[in-house]
């Protein structure tokens, strides 16, 4: 796969942009030119680098999945010492303030996502092609997705339409209310599931099935209930997604891109990155940061220690649930088992996070091996879409019968039998598959946000502030250059 990325030179300002070409799934990059703007989107090919510059700010979306995790009660910040990624430390803890280096990194990151898809709207009428709206179409995805993720993390956010910001808008314009920002994110989902092809062209890229999916969880988050349910219901009548058979292996290399990946953000080992700009390296930085510290033995390698999963963690899983080992490691038993040896870090528990621990594997990648692990991020899978469309089912009061066998159907795989079938209905249902979606999804970055939308964040959060944290805060600086224009979150 071809792929063209743009190098930003600030995130709310105007853009510089450096196009590089790399070959196929996101490797080795080689300069080509230097344009701008002006002279740019004069033809098909224009647009295409354009739209994979747009793709590329997904890998740095790993810093997200990160820190959801470490912000819930699933895991603990881990590292070194209290003092290792202060931002880690602090979300863990619910200390974080608007001066938070982790919090602005997610915010600029995101925020250029978001830059880079509207370079291609500002622009899309100015050379017509063959396949534009497909172009179109999974650009507006993408800016979805960007916006999604800022809207989760920071609530209502500065839009500016299908324009790139530039100098001086961050005083001008304001920031967009919650409802605004889905609003659009909503828009430009529709849009691209009625023009993207259900199957992608390349792997790696966005497809209707994607674009239902996400729309259908923009739904429930603002507890849009029969739309939510019809949006993911589409997914799951159009047969072409399955669960695997064997849940560990959707989390080894070989099961990426599989039956029940709906969308996986694309991480490849060939390129060295340093620890000055995490966020530039083609590798899912994620795993080795909870990787097991000073690791010694088969089948792994070592890592940073970070995103430690709870004794609790380990003990709200039923007992026969396959998914346990196949997502948490006992580290002691491992090692005892394998003739392994370990180093302990901070916040040790005995237990990482199997899903996206760092593997064995050969590689010519430069600079830190922790730094570059391929290990593709599962965003949307379809066990995701069962029980979301189980509880819009459910919390809607549409059809409580629908919602169990969707519920049934995970937990159908996760236990490997069907004997562990449950037969709720009403609140206990919903009850039961909250339960489902944190046995499923632990170290997947979604257990904080299911917490907060479902108002249950307060009771399991230690330190969580009712009122405050269902949001984080919008970075100090970017307050401070807005000069009064756009307000910070209540609490901070």
């Amino acid at each position: 796969m071809k792929k063209y990325i743009f190098i930003t030179v600030t995130s709310m300002a105007l853009f510089s942009a450096i196009f590089v070409s790399c070959s196929d799934d996101f490797i080795e990059r080689d300069i080509e030119y230097s344009i701008n703007s002006e002279n740019f989107f004069n033809s098909k090919s224009d647009y295409d680098k354009a739209l994979i510059a747009a793709y590329d700010m997904l890998q740095s979306s790993y810093i997200n999945v990160l820190m959801g995790e470490i912000a819930s009660d699933n895991t603990l910040a881990g590292g070194e010492s209290p003092t290792d990624v202060i931002g880690f430390q602090q979300i863990d803890d619910m200390t974080h303030t608007p001066v938070n280096d982790n919090l602005k990194n997610l915010w600029d990151w995101m925020f250029a996502g978001v830059q880079r898809a509207n370079y291609i709207l500002e622009f899309k009428d100015k050379t017509d092609f063959e396949g534009k709206t497909q172009v179109i179409a999974e650009t507006r995805f993408l800016r979805a997705y960007y916006h999604f993720e800022l809207v989760k993390w920071f609530g209502g956010i500065p839009m500016n339409g299908d324009k790139r910001f530039v100098a001086g808008d961050e005083t001008a314009v304001k920031r967009s209310s919650v409802q605004e920002v889905y609003a659009s994110i909503e828009a430009d989902l529709i849009y691209a599931s009625q023009n993207l092809s259900p199957t992608a062209s390349q792997t790696g890229r966005a497809t209707k099935g994607a674009a239902l999916a996400l729309l259908g969880k923009a739904y429930l988050f603002q507890n849009k209930f029969p739309e939510a349910a019809a949006a993911l219901e589409q997914v799951i009548v159009s047969s072409k997604y399955s669960l695997v058979s064997d849940y560990a292996s959707i989390f080894e290399m070989a099961g990426e891109n599989g039956s029940e990946s709906i969308f996986e953000v694309q991480y490849t080992d060939v390129e060295g990155a340093g620890f000055g700009c995490l966020q530039c390296s083609e590798g899912n930085v994620a795993v080795g940061f909870s990787g097991v510290r000073n690791y010694t033995g088969p089948k792994y390698t070592s890592g940073f220690s970070f995103n430690v999963p709870t004794k609790a963690t380990y003990n709200s899983f039923e007992v026969g649930d396959t998914r346990l080992n196949a997502s948490l490691l006992d580290i002691a038993a491992w090692a005892a088992d394998n003739n392994a040896t370990y180093g302990k870090g901070n916040e040790d528990t005995g237990y990482f996070n199997q899903k996206y621990l760092p593997r064995v594997r050969n590689s010519n990648s430069a600079g830190d091996l922790n730094l570059t692990n391929p290990n593709n991020y599962r965003a949307i899978r379809y066990a995701d879409v069962l029980l979301m469309a189980a509880e819009a089912l459910n919390r809607g009061g549409l059809d409580d019968a629908k919602a169990l066998g969707y519920l049934n159907k995970v937990r159908d795989r996760g236990f490997g039998d069907t004997n562990h079938r449950l037969s709720s209905a009403g609140p206990a249902l919903t009850d039961a598959i909250l339960k489902e979606r944190r046995s499923e999804f632990v170290g997947e970055g979604f257990r904080f946000f299911d917490l907060v939308r479902t108002q249950k964040a307060a009771a399991a959060i230690t330190g969580f502030v009712a009122g405050k944290h269902e949001l984080f805060p919008i970075p100090l600086q970017e307050i401070q250059f807005s000069n009064g224009n756009w307000n910070q979150n209540p609490g901070y």
